[in-house]
């Protein structure tokens, strides 16, 4: 149920940007979202169509872009793409764990707009 929130911000942050720029509506939301940040795309999908009724998002496409997780060894330094286990092992030097490089990133990229 966090993606209510998640997409009340975004259109929060759509709306004021459209506001700011003149605009008659918001045509389309192009949004980056990392595989590790747990975030459904139809359940966004689902509350954007609910919360954008009589707005200027009302009948906008969002558009999704995922970004896959990334893991930076500790040991040697190699990235790779994590398994989807929660045990992440390089596979360059059998390390465990690393730190999260890619994969958590959440953000409005663009908004596409009707002047």
């Amino acid at each position: 149920m966090h993606e209510l929130a998640v997409t009340q911000s975004i259109m929060e942050i759509a709306q004021r940007h459209a506001r700011q720029a003149g605009a008659q509506r918001i045509l389309a939301i192009h949004l980056v979202i990392g595989e590790l940040t747990g975030f459904v795309d139809d359940s966004i999908q689902f509350y954007f169509d609910v919360l954008s009724k009589g707005s200027l998002a009302e009948g906008a496409r969002l558009e999704f872009e995922r970004i896959g997780a990334r893991v930076r060894c500790h040991g040697c330094q190699a990235e790779y793409a994590p398994p989807d286990s929660r045990l992440w092992t390089c596979p360059s030097c059998g390390a465990l764990g690393g730190e999260i490089v890619a994969g958590k990133e959440f953000y409005v990229a663009s908004i596409e707009i009707e002047s």
